[in-house]
């Protein structure tokens, strides 16, 4: 299908929204649609035609069936895991996340329908509540960056990690904004501040679905490829370090192997000498995990070697990390 045809198509459905089709109605036809061009390219084909004069609001019309399209697409993606694998567990939270993102644009839109805020307290709570689901969600991005990005940069996907966490950083800037306008309502123009709040949290929504589907259909597949069986369990294990939000998945099992006598030689291995004395490994490992700073050792190479383990750290660090720059 042609450029021209694919404008013609989403000019189709928008004119069908008009005459009074329900979204689910329209949602298999944007589905096609989305199928044979990238959610960047129907976005341009939407800026173009804003300019060659179709109304504003005519377009987003169609953006609830961006959203109800796009939400059907990551659920249908299915790669055959357990659930308590680390890449069911990120699709999951795909899954919870933007489901989050469309309640709060759903109460949003039934803000309209109001004065005040006062007025509106039932919908203003709920909505309130939905949102600082997102500022809980931080640890799903941060076990992306810290842990599953570097195993497959270890195996030598460098670039599309690299991508998903510009991409990120463009999600916590629109929720930033989002969370600065609940913060600070606009109580004087409710009006204006439901707009505003509405074109956020639409921006969220439709960054959130376009981001995961790309990570579920492209970056997770390529994960599942590379990376070793035994590496996941290692994954998993990092994963659980830095902690969850939405909810608590199920213990990850695999084979650990008996535990033998550690031969002498190996005891001696593990000894350290200094010139003030001798330390053995799990004492100077202990002096590291109890000091009140963070440590973390970066080489001449600009790679990191080593990083303490104390409590409360201020920077999230993972055994992925090491070796990275």
């Amino acid at each position: 299908m042609t450029k021209n045809r694919r404008k013609e198509a989403l000019k189709g459905i928008i004119k069908a929204l008009h005459d009074g089709a329900t979204v689910e109605q329209m949602k298999s036809q944007f589905g096609d649609l989305l199928a044979s061009c990238s959610p960047l390219e129907i976005a341009q084909i939407e800026e173009e035609l804003i300019k060659e004069g179709m109304p504003a609001e005519e377009i987003r019309a169609l953006c609830d069936v961006h959203l109800a399209a796009f939400q059907d697409a990551l659920k249908s993606t299915h790669l055959d895991l357990d659930a308590s694998h680390p890449i069911w567990i990120l699709m999951e939270e795909h899954n919870l996340l933007l489901k989050n993102a469309i309640a709060v644009q759903e109460l949003t839109k039934q803000l309209f329908g109001f004065d005040t805020l006062d007025e509106a307290k039932p919908q203003w709570d709920s909505l309130k509540k939905k949102v600082s689901r997102f500022r809980e969600s931080e640890n799903h991005y941060l076990r992306e960056e810290n842990v599953l990005f570097p195993y497959l940069e270890k195996h030598g996907i460098t670039q599309p990690p690299k991508i998903m966490w510009a991409e990120h950083d463009e999600i916590r800037a629109i929720e930033k904004q989002l969370y600065t306008l609940i913060e600070s309502p606009n109580q004087a123009d409710h009006r204006k501040f439901v707009s505003q709040l509405d074109n956020i949290s639409l921006a969220l929504a439709e960054k959130l679905a376009s981001h995961f589907q790309k990570e579920n259909n492209i970056l997770f597949p390529s994960g599942l490829r590379v990376i070793a069986a035994e590496e996941w369990s290692q994954i998993r294990q990092e994963f659980n370090e830095i902690g969850y939000s939405f909810f608590t998945p199920k213990p990850f099992i695999a084979e650990t192997p008996q535990p033998k006598e550690p031969e002498v030689s190996k005891i001696m291995e593990k000894l350290v000498q200094f010139e003030t004395g001798t330390l053995s490994h799990e004492v100077l490992q202990g002096i590291f995990n109890t000091l009140p700073v963070d440590i973390t050792f970066v080489d001449k190479d600009d790679k990191v070697q080593f990083y303490s383990e104390s409590g409360g750290r201020i920077f999230v660090r993972t055994k992925a990390v090491i070796g990275r720059t």
